[in-house]
């Protein structure tokens, strides 16, 4: 077993007008994976080359569509939040749906927001939606990757109790509540670090990998390996992250929401598995079609 690193979630504490303001690692984490974001795909604007003939717009025009995505993200990842996992808390305290300080913001709702961010600013731009899906298909990695590590920093989302020689003793009563197992000594699967390899590292460099062989040639190959990727690697580690405490009964121990309590889909997974099968779609829809540019 590991014991969890002595990492607080604060970075730093600013004295300002007799109080304090921490900058935490999990807001960082989020501007750097934004930010990071932002930069890649102006630097893939700059040149056709990728494309086969021509950028999908401009490199000034990708600081407007940050600002879009920023909106995308933090609105569908709150609501998302709200909706997908917690409603009966949050109707009866709506207040705290404005506190996203406290944590408690989903992947699924903040991918439907960018979504809904990006159609709405390609069309008001007169870009092909589809080019602009495989843009940031081939970037969003980079802020998953970011946000997993916070997590991870956060000591939050972490997986099930394991024996396994890298499981981790995360700090906190939620994490040590155990059966069988003394408070302390509860080790459980860094599933937030799982996630930061297959969604983050792995799935970027398919990406890039995909990049690099003309895949942004064919307009929906590149956001169709993403949603399977993200899929499948969503799903898989699914399998040693810990429910939600909301989804878990005495009767169904593994927090599934579909299924029994032995075999079954938790929130994740059903969430999931839709982006899967869209992907394959988008993948099998754009192999299809002939490749943009000379052959």
């Amino acid at each position: 077993m590991i014991p969890f690193p002595d990492i607080s979630p604060d970075i730093v504490t600013i004295p300002l007008f007799g109080r304090e303001f921490p900058i935490r690692w999990y807001a960082t984490a989020y501007l750097a994976g934004l930010v990071g974001g932002w930069l890649l795909i102006a630097r893939l604007m700059r040149s056709p080359r990728p494309w086969g003939d021509r950028a999908p717009f401009r490199p000034a025009q990708a600081e407007e569509l940050l600002t879009w995505i920023v909106l995308g993200v933090v609105l569908g990842g709150r609501i998302g939040f709200v909706l997908f996992y917690q409603p009966a808390f949050f109707l009866a305290h709506p207040a705290e749906i404005l506190k996203v300080w406290h944590g408690g913001m989903s992947f699924h709702g903040g991918f439907l927001g960018v979504v809904i961010a990006a159609i709405i600013w390609a069309r008001r731009n007169g870009v092909e939606a589809l080019r602009l899906a495989d843009a940031l298909a081939v970037v969003v990695p980079v802020g998953l990757f970011f946000g997993r590590i916070a997590n991870f920093i956060n000591a939050e989302l972490w997986g099930r109790p394991t024996d396994v020689p890298w499981g981790v003793i995360f700090p906190g009563e939620a994490a040590q509540n155990c059966p069988g197992i003394a408070a302390g000594l509860c080790a459980r699967h860094p599933s937030q670090l799982y996630e930061a390899g297959l969604e983050g590292l792995v799935l970027g460099l398919v990406m890039w990998a995909l990049m690099a062989r003309g895949g942004l040639r064919r307009p929906g190959l590149a956001l169709g390996v993403f949603l399977a990727g993200y899929g499948a690697a969503r799903t898989f580690v699914e399998a040693f992250r810990q429910a939600d405490a909301q989804f878990i009964t005495p009767d169904n121990p593994l927090g599934h929401v579909i299924g029994g309590p032995v075999w079954g889909l938790s929130m994740g997974q059903l969430l999931s598995l839709p982006m899967l099968l869209i992907g394959l779609a988008l993948i099998l829809r754009a192999r299809a079609r002939p490749a943009r540019g000379p052959a």
